[in-house]
């Protein structure tokens, strides 16, 4: 190769900036047919079970936000999957190989796809979570307090659900850069948030740092959960922490293993 040719392709591998990167992974991720459904999936999951709660919720003494506020369990198994979905469709079509061939720079490639993946979550999980909220409110009996978002821990409580939603999806996008496997990726996601608990995990001292347990937590808009001596805001931060060590490995692995 000669020597104007190696400077040719330098510069043409030069040219790829965060921006281009980004601009990639916005136009895959708006065709990829399985984030449409997705969302409306748990929008449609947030708006019923928000209505359900708000219909058989009879107790005034009770935390009614954290009871309308129950779909997100739902939210947090869907935006799990989309987001090992949106990481591992690569792998599994093959198109992986043509990215990183145009982005020499792998760890700029997960950075663009996580980026785009986590506004694109954090909208549509606000998105969903309020209007569960406000469809829940308006089937609450006239005996039961009806939370508004004028006050400051139900709109917190809210607030930070979609924030949830948005980490559970890069957590499960982290994981498809680690697995590279559809099917693995959802399953280890799966049994993280759902199974550990469930399991007896979250009755040991480890509860407490347990995500969903996490996110329950900061449900909260009256009454603390039992045994939790975080702030909603500190467990948000530690949810938050998990997904940045999570993508920091995809990250490295991405970068030191084969397409």
């Amino acid at each position: 190769m000669t020597t104007a040719a190696v400077t040719h392709n330098e510069k043409h591998r030069g040219h790829y900036r965060f921006r281009h990167a980004a601009r990639m992974e916005w136009i895959k991720l708006r065709t990829l047919r399985s984030v449409g459904w997705a969302l409306l999936i748990a929008l449609a999951g947030m708006i019923g079970i928000g209505i359900a709660a708000g219909v058989n919720t009879r107790n005034p003494r009770g935390d009614v936000t954290n009871n309308i506020l129950a779909g997100g369990a739902l939210g947090s198994l869907v935006f799990a999957v989309l987001g090992a979905l949106v990481m591992t469709s690569e792998y599994s079509s093959g198109t992986i190989r043509a990215t990183l061939t145009a982005i020499p720079r792998r760890p700029l490639v997960l950075a663009a796809k996580a980026s785009v993946f986590a506004v694109v979550a954090l909208a549509a999980g606000e998105l969903v979570t309020f209007a569960g909220f406000l469809a829940g409110t308006r089937f609450l009996r006239a005996s039961v307090p009806h939370p508004a978002l004028s006050q400051p821990t139900v709109l917190r409580a809210v607030a930070l659900s979609g924030a949830y939603l948005c980490l559970i999806g890069l957590t499960g996008l982290a994981l498809g850069a680690i697995i590279r496997h559809g099917a693995a990726a959802v399953a280890v996601v799966v049994a993280g948030l759902f199974v550990a608990p469930l399991a007896g995990l979250a009755r040991t001292g480890a509860g407490k740092f347990m995500p969903e347990l996490i996110y329950a937590n900061s449900l909260v808009a009256t009454q603390p959960v039992q045994g939790f001596t975080v702030s909603p805001w500190t467990g948000l931060g530690i949810i938050a922490a998990y997904t940045a060590v999570l993508l920091a490995v995809g990250g490295w692995l991405l970068a030191s293993r084969d397409a």
